[in-house]
């Protein structure tokens, strides 16, 4: 049984605590989120399970020493924002506690504390964390070195209201070298997840990779398998790029 530590219970954050009580594998012992919101009651209960798991908590009303040491878990997963790492990257140091990130655009100093924690534990940090968008990655890299002649282009889709070009489209495209700016073609439409696309095009054929997230739960079962990786972990900096490259070269 791998016992987590959930931060953030947004849209999002809920989901990923569906996911995580669903397996029989997990057990999510409690949440911490920055309102009172919903303290004390259990993130089972209110997402319509019948079991007990997740006692929610406020990071505002506990003492964070106290509560990190009476409730020991094997990962913390962080859906929050940026700013909570500064409230418990020391605790993690001493306690050598594993975290799970998916937060995306960490500041310099944010992202420089997540990697400094890997020399003392073990860390997943991945903006985009599902399964799919990871190995798009391995195979447009591999594709690349097969072809690199082709002319590339990346078109991501989000919702309407998204704001940003999308993080994992940039990741994309400093991956394989290409310009953030002209070779990444941003589609804003309805209720769209996410969606991404390399499209190689190549002399008389082209090459299109593909993945869509069509439910948030995808979030989750990333951070299931991340979490079944990085608990025989001592310490050190992952991602799930480097994940599935790993078990990728394993398979051939």
């Amino acid at each position: 049984m791998i016992k987590v530590g959930l931060i953030g219970f947004g849209k999002t954050g809920r989901i990923v605590a569906g996911e995580i009580i669903k397996d029989e594998a997990f057990n999510l012992s409690w949440v911490l989120r920055k309102t009172d919101r919903e303290e004390g009651e259990y993130a089972s209960h209110l997402l319509g399970f019948h079991n007990t798991q997740g006692k929610i908590a406020s990071m505002s009303k506990i003492d964070p020493e106290d509560f990190f040491t009476e409730n020991r878990v094997d990962v913390i997963v962080d859906f929050s924002d940026y700013h909570t790492i500064n409230l418990y990257d020391d605790l993690i140091k001493r306690h050598r506690l594993r975290l799970i990130s998916a937060i995306s655009n960490y500041p310099a100093a944010e992202l420089a504390k997540i990697r400094s924690l890997s020399d003392h534990t073990a860390v997943l940090y991945s903006p985009n964390i599902t399964l799919g968008i990871n190995f798009l990655l391995v195979i447009s890299e591999v594709l690349q070195k097969i072809v690199p002649w082709a002319d590339i282009e990346i078109i991501e889709q989000h919702f309407r209201d998204k704001p940003d070009v999308s993080g994992t489209a940039l990741k994309i495209a400093d991956t394989l070298g290409l310009d953030k700016e002209k070779n990444v073609n941003s589609v804003r439409v309805g209720g769209i997840i996410g969606k991404h696309e390399v499209i190689f095009g190549l002399p008389n054929q082209t090459i299109r990779l593909i993945h869509e997230t069509n439910n948030r739960a995808a979030f989750g079962q990333g951070i299931l398998f991340g979490a079944r990786y990085l608990v025989e972990k001592e310490k050190g900096f992952f991602n799930m790029e480097q994940i599935i490259k790993e078990k990728f070269l394993s398979s051939i």
